[in-house]
Parts: structure tokens; sequence; C-alpha cells
């Protein structure tokens, strides 16, 4: 059930209990969708709670240490929870599950859509040619997934023809993300595309309003520019991203000025 069916409930409710009591309030009060917000993020937050308590209580004791506070093992154990999970339609249509790849360690997580076709017959996040341009956007400004960044996605299965997730996909999905992040606790985080920033940010606003501005994600800075397929569609627009990549350096350069040499 998305949000907007929500209030519509909620609203049919209202109307009704004011018939019965002989009260005039035709709509909903304003605080209402705030509510509901409120309450989705805190039930996303007790599943993504949940998941890390389960990853962490399977784990083996002592191996903790050696390996960024086990890190690798908690990524591997959602990769097995993401790979069995049912609980949208996606599921039905997958080759494999993209749970995301990169270092364990990341200054910056880079959060997508959704996997397309060469993604989902790999089970790698942007392996297509909008990730060999999402490669080559991270260079210019000195990031790499094989040394500084971590690769995921909102949903973690393919949208039939590649889509944009429904909002009760991105919903069901959103608490792996909510998981990986607390276990990767990135410095920076650069949402490539509107249903990245929407999603994470859980706002209306896309990225046409909301790109070139350093954004806050739970205190962890927020970059929102344009998705690499979406370049690759509208060239027109890589001028603009360039900008937004470069505001982001300076953000990344504030928060380490020695990230771009190591």
């Amino acid at each position: 059930m998305t949000r907007n069916d929500k209030l519509k409930i909620y609203d049919l409710l209202k109307k009704s209990s004011d018939c019965i009591y002989g009260f005039s309030s035709p709509t909903f009060p304003k605080e209402t969708p705030n509510l509901i917000d409120d309450m989705e993020t805190k039930a996303e937050a007790s599943l993504a709670d949940s998941l890390l308590e389960e990853i962490s209580s399977s784990g083996k004791g002592g191996q903790a240490g050696a390996d960024f506070d086990g890190k690798r093992e908690k990524l591997d154990r959602l990769a097995k929870k993401i790979a069995a999970c049912k609980r949208c339609r996606l599921c039905e249509g997958r080759t494999n599950t993209v749970p995301g790849m990169g270092v364990e360690n990341p200054f910056v997580l880079v959060v997508g859509e959704g996997p397309g076709e060469q993604e989902d017959l790999s089970g790698l996040p942007f392996v297509g040619p909008a990730g060999q341009l999402l490669d080559k956007m991270l260079a210019a400004i000195s990031l790499s997934r094989t040394t500084n960044c971590y690769i995921a996605n909102i949903v973690k299965c393919r949208p039939p023809k590649n889509r944009i997730p429904l909002p009760e996909e991105a919903d069901a999905c959103i608490s792996f993300l909510q998981a990986q992040i607390a276990v990767l606790k990135p410095k920076a985080i650069l949402a490539a595309g509107s249903t990245a920033v929407k999603n994470l940010l859980r706002t209306s606003n896309g990225v046409i309003k909301l790109h070139g501005q350093i954004l806050d994600f739970n205190g962890i800075p927020l970059m929102a520019t344009y998705h690499p397929s979406a370049l690759l569609h509208d060239p027109r627009n890589k001028r603009t991203a360039w900008e937004d990549l470069k505001i982001f350096r300076e953000k990344l350069r504030q928060l380490n000025p020695e990230y771009e040499k190591q």
C-alpha cells in the first residue's frame, strides 16, 4: 500500500467519523502526511535494525576486528537475505539479485535506481553502458568502486523492462539499503537519479529541483545528480552533472583533504 493509498483511507475514515459525531472536518489535518511519513520511517528503521541484529548475532565470534568490524561478513549475510527475499513481485522475474559491490570501508556510497538487464544477468550493479559512464564520472572526482566507493541501488531486483520501481517495490526493499548504510558507514552519499534521492530523503522532489545542493541523510552529506542512464538518453545534461560533481568534490575535500591522494 502506497502513502497516497493510506492518505485516502485516512481521509475516508475521517469523513465517516465526522458524519457520525457531527463535526465538520472534510479533510485530514495538515500534520497527517508528516505523521504517516514518520510512522513509515520508523517502521523501515525497525526492519533495518532487525536485519542488522540478525546478521550480527549469526556471525562467528572473535573475527570482527580484522575486517573493519566484520563489515564484509555482515554484507555477505545481507546479500544472502536479499537473495532469498520475496517481499514484492520483482522477485518473480529476476535472474539474480543485485545487492551491491565495492569496498567495505567506503568514503562514498553511490545509490542508483535498480538493476538493468546486464546487472540482472551478472548480479553486479552498474556494469552496462550506464555503469561505464558512472565509472568515468566517479574517476573525474577521484572516486572508484575498487578503492573508495560502494555502489548499491534502491531496489535489488530488476524491474520489468527497466521501468521505474513502483513505490511499494521501493518500500519493500529500502530496509536492505538502510542496513547496508548502517554497516558501511559512508562519509558521503551520491544519489544517482530521482528514484534514489526521493526514496532516500522521503521527498517528492527529484533531481531537477535538488541537484547541485549538499543535502542531509541522517547526518551524512548527500548530493543528488542525474542518473548515468538519463545522461546517455540526453547528453545535454552532462554539463549540469559535471557541475554537480564539482560541488560534491569540494564537500569531499572538506571531509577529507587527503582523499584524492589515497
